[in-house]
């Protein structure tokens, strides 16, 4: 009886092992899948893309995370977001360079600004261009010269925000006190309810994105006095540094690069305008009042075969619109 028992225990004992062998096994089989590629998406796809025959892209400094997610989804490579701290603590979207070389982002997926991608589009130096404008009036002169046009559709919904250190109390601003502080006629942050001391209000350098969209979009044709060299940012990235750093600055950025590359909430604030806070509900409804869309651009002229055009076209279907989403953009 005594090694009946024995000889069931061990039974026992040896299943045990077995599946305890099997679920190891399988917790294996599990991971090594999960490091796998994602399988291709049939539905965003280009046939017959490949890193040789990717069109040259360029964009607005803040299209750098869609830019390169959408070049990921079409040539199967792997990514992850990750922050940079030797950036300022800014996020990116990393592609695995095991899966496409390093060099085939260094020279076909480019962020040279609004105004240059413009440039290097109209010079063919680019194919596809993603940006927070339409073209401006100096840029449709230059494209003119060059016999060229361009095709414009909107396929992200932006805003166009103003960003103040976290210490200063003023939480909402009109669109008029805006005017008046970038016009020097509010100098004082009392004059808005804050604390009294004076505003020191930064600009973005001529021809960036920001400072058309604040020309065109906030002071709609009013001459703001010139800015000294000082008050002249000639980055995004650098208008978090000031706000960061000076509790009585002002300045202005894009929704999209506060909230998805920077991701800092705790030194800079974004303000109300008119009373109303730029989220993704206030985007998505366009109630925010200074809108901010993302455009693909295009040559007109270019082929209706080429791959630039088949990107085009691809981002303004379903699929475009969700990968659109995985950005962190909301699809227009």
């Amino acid at each position: 009886m005594e090694i009946e028992v024995k000889t069931f225990n061990n039974c026992i004992n040896t299943s045990m092992k077995n599946l305890s062998h099997l679920l190891l096994g399988l917790f294996l089989i599990l991971f090594l899948f999960s490091c796998e590629k994602e399988p291709i998406d049939s539905s965003f796809y280009i046939e017959g893309m490949t890193a040789e025959n990717y069109p040259r892209v360029d964009g607005s400094t803040s299209t750098a995370p869609l830019q390169t997610l959408i070049a990921c989804k079409l040539l199967n490579c792997r990514y992850e977001w990750r922050q940079l701290l030797h950036a300022y603590f800014t996020w990116e979207i990393a592609p695995n360079y095991d899966d496409v070389p390093r060099s085939f982002f260094e020279e076909r997926i480019k962020t040279s600004q609004t105004h240059h991608s413009f440039i290097n589009l109209i010079d063919k130096k680019a194919d596809f261009i993603l940006t927070h404008r339409t073209v401006s009036d100096d840029e449709k002169n230059y494209a003119g010269q060059a016999d060229v046009s361009l095709t414009e559709t909107p396929v992200a919904h932006d805003a166009f925000i103003f960003i103040v250190n976290e210490e200063n109390p003023v939480k909402s601003l009109t669109h008029k006190q805006i005017q008046d502080i970038y016009m020097g006629k509010i100098t004082n942050w009392k004059e808005v309810g804050g604390n009294d001391m004076p505003i020191k209000p930064y600009v973005r350098n001529q021809n960036s994105g920001s400072q058309e969209l604040m020309e065109t979009i906030v002071m709609k044709g009013l001459q703001m006095p010139e800015w000294s060299e000082e008050a002249e940012l000639s980055s995004m990235m650098l208008a978090f540094t000031q706000v960061r750093s000076e509790e009585n600055a002002i300045c202005y950025t894009v929704y999209y690069y506060k909230e998805q590359i920077v991701r800092d909430a705790e030194r800079v604030k974004t303000l109300s305008v008119n009373g109303i806070y730029p989220d993704k509900s206030t985007l998505s409804s366009q109630t925010y009042p200074y809108m901010a869309d993302v455009y693909a651009v295009i040559r007109s002229d270019l082929g209706r075969l080429s791959n630039a055009y088949k990107l085009y076209e691809l981002l303004q279907t379903k699929a475009g619109k969700s990968v659109i989403a995985q950005s962190g953009y909301i699809p227009n």
